[in-house]
């Protein structure tokens, strides 16, 4: 382990830790999980089933797998971070875009250092059996990150670390290699409940458990069609994924800054305008997010999430030159919007109304 380690600092992760493959004791939290309908239009997640919980049925062969942890944040980040985020979220003509997608996508940069990784196993040991995945599987990551030892689930349901908070992806490799296994992690929340508290849309219902239908990473991400209504004014100036909970959380008082500089945060993205992003064509769109897990969204989508954001400009800035400018682009778009985005700017022009 000490060499795998050593491997595993030299291609960016922070930790690795090894996790058994009996998860049947979190079987009854993601069955009930489904049941009450939290995965929203996530129909993957109830396809997948226990899948998720018995690494052995996704790879025949599993007897072990190993967890990694990869921090993300800039490496420009500067002291005080989280006050800088707070107070962007303060600008209504500012497009807020979670910090983990300013960079290059986190699934390409991990999914490629495991192999890597794998592949060093390999030269050492001989020839073994295994898969790489980075959030792009049926995988328990959390679960198995805390028995991997590399920190605990936190009531926000992300992984936390006493020595780098939650602002880090995870990856893992399913092996057919009983590599020894790590200590797991015990939890450090107490009676903290500010991830609760500071969620826009309520959508932490209770603790270690989010509805993702309220959640503004999965309505601005995941959800396609029309955003509720009740819950478009509480995502404010936030266009791409959500920080609030982990803003919040005083563990990250201790996150820790990437050593890669794929994480380094893309210009078009950082401190931008809505209406410099509203005027973007779809090859615009395509061009700027290329290598952005953002791409993935497309560009019909990532205008909803715009208009929504510019509807609520509207209703709060205090500067009348930005609310005129952005209703007359909103407008000038409008009868050239398919029925979704039509409704969507509808919804934002009237909230200069209110």
């Amino acid at each position: 382990m000490p060499r795998l380690r050593a491997w595993a600092t030299e291609l960016g992760f922070s930790q690795i830790g090894v996790a058994d493959i009996d998860l049947s004791d979190a079987e009854p939290g993601l069955l009930a999980w489904l049941e009450a309908g939290f995965h929203g239009g996530m129909g993957y997640m109830a396809a997948h089933g226990l899948k998720r919980a018995r690494p052995a049925e996704l790879v025949p062969g599993t007897v072990r797998v190993l967890s990694a942890r990869m921090d993300y944040l800039p490496r420009s980040t500067p002291e005080g971070w989280q006050a800088i985020e707070w107070q962007g979220l303060t600008q209504p003509g500012q497009a807020q875009v979670s910090v983990y997608a300013r960079g290059r996508d986190y699934h390409k940069v991990l999914r490629a250092r495991l192999q890597q990784l794998a592949t060093r196993l390999e030269q050492a040991v001989g020839p073994f059996g295994y898969r790489v995945f980075t959030d792009s599987a049926p995988v328990l990551e959390v679960e198995l990150a805390t028995r991997a030892g590399l920190g605990w689930r936190g009531k926000h349901t992300l992984t936390l670390n006493r020595e780098a908070g939650s602002m880090f992806f995870l990856g893992e490799i399913y092996l057919d290699l009983p590599l020894p296994l790590t200590p797991a992690s015990s939890a450090h929340c107490g009676q903290c409940s500010a991830c609760l508290d500071a969620c826009p849309t309520g959508a932490i219902v209770a603790p270690y458990r989010v509805d993702a239908r309220r959640c503004i990473s999965y309505l601005t991400i995941e959800h396609e069609g029309a955003i509720p209504l009740e819950l478009r004014a509480l995502m404010g100036n936030r266009i791409y994924g959500c920080d609030d909970c982990q803003l919040v959380c005083p563990w990250n008082k201790f996150a820790a800054r990437s050593s890669l500089p794929d994480f380094d945060a893309r210009t078009p993205l950082t401190a931008v305008g809505l209406l410099q992003l509203w005027q973007w064509s779809e090859p615009e769109f395509l061009r700027h997010t290329e290598g952005s897990a953002i791409r993935r969204i497309g560009h019909a989508r990532w205008r909803r999430n715009l208009a929504v954001a510019m509807g609520n400009a509207l209703r709060e800035s205090d500067d009348a030159a930005l609310r005129q400018t952005l209703a007359e682009a909103l407008s000038r778009e409008l009868p050239m919007s398919d029925a979704v985005l039509a409704e969507h700017i509808a919804w934002a022009l009237q909230q200069a109304l209110t």
